[in-house]
């Protein structure tokens, strides 16, 4: 992220910190703790970890009172990273730069460490320090209704009948990318939200701001497959189209497409509470369109 990087940097950093620690000790001879390192360690934006941060901090929270949740969220992200690249699935052998999880340590091995980092990130969030209880059981349930059957899990299984589908619609990809992609993305800011302390009102409109973002993030990575590098992108291009993906640039065109995701942009920080309208999250959504131009 090349915007306002001092900030972001300060929450990544915080987000690295709680990661090393929630695998401190796990047993270094360990294969799997071996694999669920490899690919926490691998880099990436932390776009999720860092929307629920900068959510928790514009909705009143303290500066360091959600690390730990944040990095639950990610260990929940890299987990899906994981099984998405196994040969089952996207059969991918690049990401974030480097070999694939199931590349480096073996598909068995890869599928427990997925497993195990969806598993221990629960614990994590369980157990945040400085969230009230009650608050953390809200947390955990918006969390499993986003990813689970009806949020991204159910989405990814669409994503896979959809290969053996012709004439894909608009309004069916976009239910395909609002479970496979926004409903975690949703979820982020609203999880920061609610460790804050905030309304239900203000916790609707950060859920709001999540989707639209969400969708927009889809776009981005669909038009990245097109138009970018294996650099930029740090995993292969091009396989959407090989595999016959249903993809935005490929219903509505390149130039339509990025109008579609500005739009959505646009629409979330419309969406923010509107005393942090004006903040970071309002620049972050705009960074996810500004990497496609």
């Amino acid at each position: 992220m090349n915007a306002a990087p001092a900030r972001w940097d300060a929450h990544r950093k915080s987000v690295e910190r709680a990661l090393r620690e929630a695998l401190d000790g796990s047993g270094a001879d360990n294969r799997v703790v071996q694999a669920m390192q490899y690919s926490l360690t691998a880099g990436g934006k932390r776009v999720r970890p860092i929307l629920l941060l900068l959510a928790h901090e514009a909705a009143g929270g303290r500066a360091d009172g959600a690390a730990q949740a944040a990095a639950a969220l990610e260990m929940i992200h890299t987990y899906s990273l994981i099984h998405d690249d196994l040969p089952c699935m996207d059969d991918d052998d690049l990401r974030r730069g480097r070999a694939t999880c199931h590349v480096a340590f073996g598909e068995a091995a890869a599928l427990l460490a997925g497993d195990a980092l969806l598993t221990h990130a629960f614990a994590l969030l369980a157990e945040a320090p400085g969230v009230d209880p009650a608050v953390r059981c809200r947390m955990i349930a918006t969390l499993v209704g986003a990813i689970g059957y009806d949020g991204m899990i159910g989405g990814q299984m669409l994503d896979l009948d959809a290969e053996q589908k012709d004439g894909l619609s608009i309004a069916e990809l976009q239910t395909i990318h609002e479970r496979k992609t926004g409903a975690f993305l949703e979820a982020a800011p609203a999880l920061g939200a609610m460790a804050a302390g905030a309304t239900d009102e203000v916790v609707a409109g950060f859920r709001e701001y999540g989707r639209k973002i969400g969708l927009a993030f889809q776009i981005a990575d669909d038009l990245l497959d097109v138009t970018g590098t294996a650099e930029d992108a740090g995993k292969r291009v091009g396989k959407d189209a090989a595999r016959g993906k249903a993809t935005y640039p490929g219903l509505l065109g390149i130039d339509q497409s990025r109008a579609r995701a500005q739009e959505l942009v646009e629409d979330a920080i419309r969406a923010l509470p509107c005393d942090t309208a004006d903040g970071d999250l309002a620049v972050l959504a705009r960074y996810i369109v500004e990497r496609i131009h």
